[in-house]
């Protein structure tokens, strides 16, 4: 056999799928594609997670459209951080180009343009379905490693969470946690130190500045409700195919406390109440992570921690969480070791830091006799990718330099027009973009304070008008004892000395 022929062998058994599984592509080697030396992931272990690298311009987006669509078709939903704001498109189908069919041809693959269900969200102002969460979702413990607290502050943040859960005081928004955090140092604080002891207005306040950069990002818009319910998330359409959710952050790149919130908030809430799954045959719901190094170079130690907790755990979901980002090592390697399927887009040896990184990500594949991996690196053009995923058997398939498959959708952004006819007929648009201010934490303290302090008026009052009251009662007796000591003159005439001593004289003149 030709060396062709037995790379041929080589990657159509080791792709070899007997469940439901989706093509990316091609095989190419000596930089020929070989035509239908297909490359194929089974659907199965599409929620053992995965990687999608390269420079900029390689087609890392192109390679996460072709997944979300091929997903929707397999009855699968899908959500996507679009940060670029390039994803949108999938709402409209290709218009098709010649080079698209000449890749299709040298693939082996027909090219047919579609459509997709599309719903798009939003964390900030953007247009679409507005996310939000309460605080009391979050739960002390991540509110605490979200602002990166001290233990000490960690603490305090607890008791507080424990104050309104006693009290029945819902913490929904950011203004509802600033007010109690001011009352249980001021209005309230006698309250707080005979039930919980003391807290110290150094530490509220250091909390306190924490919450006002997470609301100078955008958290007063976030953090409320009506509270976006997961479930929502795995709709499919009337035919059959799982709704790609696309949340619009272009706005959110200046926003990285917000945005690693928003995806902590959402893999803890998705991973305490989705059922448990296992290896079911097909994921729950695969979620694309665009421009990943927003989440990890900005996270604290705690919050690397608790992402990397999720990422083990939330497999068991049949939730697949794919990293989209310029360089594998922006990826932890605690996080990296947890990724089935990795597709590594061309990179660029510019720098001696360059070639160092290459050499590492090659390491991070099989070994091959077919291919230098360092090499295929630098040399994959743009549409093309090294890819490795995993079996059904949950063992690496063979590595193979791939001939990528074109997006049957848009690769491009819909018009405000056809943006706009996408959101009037979205049933969350309805369901979630109507503002809800019920009464909870803030208003409720507001309340008591002012209760208290018309009390305290109506206590003041009262005691005013008690010493106003003794004050006239010693005021009369006073004067009625001053007007009791005061003699009437004739009184005064007849007790003086000198008639007692004249009438005493008289008398006894008298007996005499």
């Amino acid at each position: 056999m030709s060396k062709t022929e037995t790379f041929f062998k080589h990657i159509t058994e080791g792709n070899t799928s007997k469940g439901d599984y989706i093509t990316l592509g091609s095989a190419m080697l000596d930089g020929k594609t070989i035509k239908n030396a297909y490359v194929n992931v089974p659907l199965k272990t599409m929620n053992r997670h995965g990687l999608i690298a390269g420079a900029t311009g390689t087609g890392k987006t192109k390679t996460l459209q072709v997944l979300a669509e091929n997903l929707s078709e397999k009855g699968v939903p899908v959500l996507l951080m679009d940060i670029k704001g390039d994803l949108s498109g999938l709402a409209q189908p290709s218009p098709g180009h010649p080079k698209i069919d000449e890749r299709h041809e040298k693939i082996g693959l027909s090219f047919d343009a579609k459509a997709f269900p599309v719903e798009v969200m939003s964390l900030s102002e953007q247009d679409g379905v507005r996310l939000r969460a309460t605080i009391s979702e979050f739960g002390p413990v991540l509110i605490s490693r979200i602002l990166g607290v001290t233990e000490t502050q960690a603490g305090i943040i607890s008791v507080i969470f424990k104050y309104c859960d006693d009290n029945k005081l819902p913490l929904l928004d950011l203004k509802d946690f600033k007010k109690i955090l001011q009352y249980a140092t001021g209005e309230g604080k006698k309250e707080f130190e005979e039930a919980y002891g003391r807290i110290s207005s150094s530490s509220t306040g250091a909390i306190l500045r924490k919450l006002v950069e997470i609301e100078q990002q955008g958290g007063d818009l976030f953090f409320g409700e009506k509270s976006f319910e997961t479930e929502d998330l795995l709709r499919v359409d009337d035919n059959g195919r799982g709704y790609i959710n696309i949340i619009r952050l272009t706005d959110i790149q200046d926003k990285p406390k917000l945005f690693s919130t928003f995806m902590l908030s959402l893999l803890a809430e998705i991973y305490s109440t989705f059922p448990e799954q296992g290896d079911s045959g097909r994921p729950e719901l695969i979620m694309f992570i665009d421009e990943a190094h927003l989440i990890f170079n900005e996270a604290s130690k705690a919050l690397l921690n608790q992402i990397e907790s999720i990422v083990k755990l939330i497999r068991s979901k049949g939730v697949g969480l794919y990293f989209v980002t310029q360089n594998p090592t922006d990826v932890p390697e605690a996080v990296l070791s947890q990724l089935g399927l990795k597709v590594q887009h061309a990179l660029r040896a510019f720098t001696a830091k360059d070639r160092k990184a290459i050499k590492l990500t090659a390491q991070n594949y099989p070994d091959t006799e077919y291919y230098d991996t360092a090499e295929v690196l630098t040399s994959l053009g743009i549409g093309e990718a090294l890819v490795s995923a995993l079996n059904e058997k949950g063992k690496p398939t063979p590595l193979a330099a791939t001939m990528m498959r074109a997006p049957m959708s848009r690769m491009d952004v819909l018009t405000d027009g056809e943006l706009s006819s996408l959101l009037a007929d979205s049933k969350l648009v309805r369901k979630y973009n109507e503002e809800v201010d019920r009464e909870s934490a803030y208003e409720m303290l507001n309340k008591k304070i002012d209760q208290a302090e018309a009390e305290e008026a109506k206590e003041k009052a009262k005691k005013e008008k008690e010493e106003l009251k003794k004050a006239e009662s010693k005021r009369k007796t006073s004067s009625s004892r001053r007007r009791s000591t005061r003699q009437n003159p004739i009184v005064k005439v007849l007790s003086s000395p000198t008639v007692i001593r004249s009438v005493l004289g008289i008398l006894t003149k008298m007996l005499k």
